[in-house]
Formats: C-alpha cells, structure tokens, sequence
C-alpha cells in the first residue's frame, strides 16, 4: 500500500458493502473521517440512485461532501457537491439509437452464448438488462437478486466473459465490462474506471502516483484491473471487512 496517498479512491460493491447492500454504521463513520483528512472518490458500475440508496443513508449531515468524488456508472458520469447539491461534471449519456443498437446486440449475443431463456425468478428481483442513461447493465438474475443466489449462478465468472468478449465483437465501438458476481457493463468507448482515474486527476489536481485504488477485482479479467494501465497505485481487498481495516490504519498514518 502507498504509505500516505493524497486521494483515496473507492470501488463499492464488494470493496465499501456486499452487493447492492447499504454501507454498514462503522463503514459511513470511518468514511466520513477519512474525508476529515482528504478527498474520497468512488467508482462503481452503479448509477447514482443506487449511490443514494446504498451509500449516502450511513453519512451524517456534517460529512465533508464538497471533498467527495462520485463516479456511477463506470465513470460515464462524475457528480460533484456544490453548494448543498449534487450536480454532475459530465455524462455520457447514450442517445436512443444508440440504446436500440445496444440492445439488439445484447438479445443476439445472450443467444449465442447460452443465456436464454431467462431462468425462473421471482419479479422482485428485478430486470436482466437496466438502462442507466450512460450505461446499459446485464444481469444475470436481476440487480435485486439475494447475493447469494447470484455466486451460485456463475461462480467461476465463465458466462460474464462469455458474455463481454461476444459483446466486444458485436459492439466495437463501445466499452464492455464484467461487473458484479453476474454482471456485464456496457459504456461508450473508452469510458471506464480507467478514464475516470484520468478525470479525477484533472478535478484534482492530484497526481496519478499520489492516489490509491482500493478495489475487490484487481486480478486480471477483474473489473477493477482496467485502472492499472493509468500507473495509479492499488491496494486489493477481499471484503468491506478488509476495507475498514485498511481505512483505520491510513487514518492513524494521517494522525
């Protein structure tokens, strides 16, 4: 780990809370003294009502927000508080032929890799395929689907890849992704966690070699390893428990 970074930037699900759950009580608190001390980032293929949902609800009202950095969306959108508001930066939003080529492909190539039909699941866990404005999100059994049912369904991570380099061919011009334990992450080219590093830098003014990525899928393939190419350096965690630790030890080394 850098020993004293001047940003931290943060994935969230698997990394801040398990998938698609809330930040726990001493996550928020621990956040929110770190942001006593520097800027937070956090990139994440979530879109922003899903930050409000599963992160804003553990950080009280004094949190230092104008120091933090939210990039939902793999980084297709960066939001900034101003002034007691969040307001984007930018965003890459796809326009309506572009959702219509988008998703044709998706049908063609989940047929051709073997992910239909849709297997039986309950409604309330949602939709396969989310549009999210600046991307559009495959889900194996749905973004609400129980977490553990969602280890079960690819394990080995084989459909996700099956899925993304199929979509790759069909879709050249745009950026595919793995995502969460059964998701595939479709952007505009060239638009992924790696550029919002490069954007956060501009906002910043921080270099590249003073950040620190914290991220659970820095292993090749891994959603999280697209960082790497920007020199930025990283630190792999393994649960939110891995997390906190890490966390408390850059609060005592910033002391």
């Amino acid at each position: 780990m850098k020993p004293n970074p001047k940003i931290i930037i943060f994935d969230l699900d698997g990394t801040l809370t398990e998938s698609k759950q809330r930040i726990s009580a001493e996550m928020g608190d621990l956040l929110e003294r770190l942001l006593q001390k520097m800027p937070v980032a956090v990139m994440s293929g979530a879109g922003f009502p899903q930050f409000e949902k599963q992160f804003f609800s553990a950080l009280g009202d004094e949190t230092h927000f104008e120091r933090l950095y939210l990039f939902p969306d793999n980084a297709a959108q960066c939001f900034v508080f101003v002034q007691g508001a969040w307001h984007p930066r930018y965003d890459y939003h796809f326009s309506d032929t572009e959702k219509t080529r988008i998703r044709q492909a998706l049908g063609e190539a989940l047929a051709v890799v073997g992910l239909t039909p849709e297997p039986p699941r309950p409604p309330e866990w949602g939709e396969r395929i989310e549009d999210r404005g600046a991307e559009i999100v495959f889900s194996g059994l749905g973004q609400a689907a129980p977490l553990e049912e969602k280890q079960k369904w690819d394990p080995t991570g084989e459909k996700k890849k099956a899925l993304r380099d199929e979509l790759a061919r069909r879709l050249p011009e745009f950026s595919e992704a793995t995502g969460g334990s059964t998701s595939v992450d479709i952007t505009r080219k060239d638009i992924t966690k790696s550029y919002g590093i490069k954007r956060l830098q501009e906002l910043t003014g921080i270099p590249i070699a003073e950040m620190l990525y914290v991220g659970d899928a820095l292993e090749e393939g891994g959603n999280d390893a697209v960082v790497i190419d920007t020199g930025v350096p990283t630190h792999a965690v393994f649960s939110p428990g891995e997390t906190a630790a890490l966390i408390k030890t850059l609060l005592r080394n910033h002391s």
